[in-house]
């Protein structure tokens, strides 16, 4: 199943994944972002993507079947919101990916307890 526009995955029981994904849908004042938490088993069945990678990060599915991952959806979700593309030229900047990919992961891997006061699993 390909969506008809293009779809964030993310974690819905992350407090800063929730927090970030009000922000975006804020921001998404033509409503172009779909959104949906990896918890939605069948929501996300359709999309095909493997349970661990999406607790690991949030992905962008675009309707083509392009999928981005992490650090690197950041600049895909930007070119999508009205006012927010011109963020996304920071991103082709040489060594801003590779630098966002490391917050990124590590933002990830202890994303629980930034919000909610424990660590992840």
């Amino acid at each position: 199943m390909r969506p008809d526009r293009p779809t964030l995955i993310y974690d819905g029981e992350c407090g800063f994944c929730e927090q970030s994904v009000e922000l975006l849908r804020r921001w998404d004042r033509e409503h172009r972002l779909a959104t949906l938490p990896f918890q939605d088993e069948a929501g996300v069945a359709a999309f095909g993507i493997p349970l661990p990678a999406l607790a690991a990060a949030m992905h962008l599915v675009r309707p083509d079947g392009r999928v981005f991952a992490g650090a690197d959806a950041a600049p895909e979700i930007l070119r999508l919101l009205p006012g927010k593309r011109w963020l996304a030229w920071w991103f082709r900047i040489p060594g801003v990916l590779p630098v966002a990919r490391r917050v990124y992961g590590r933002i990830a891997r202890q994303r629980r307890c930034l919000v909610r006061g424990y660590g992840a699993h």
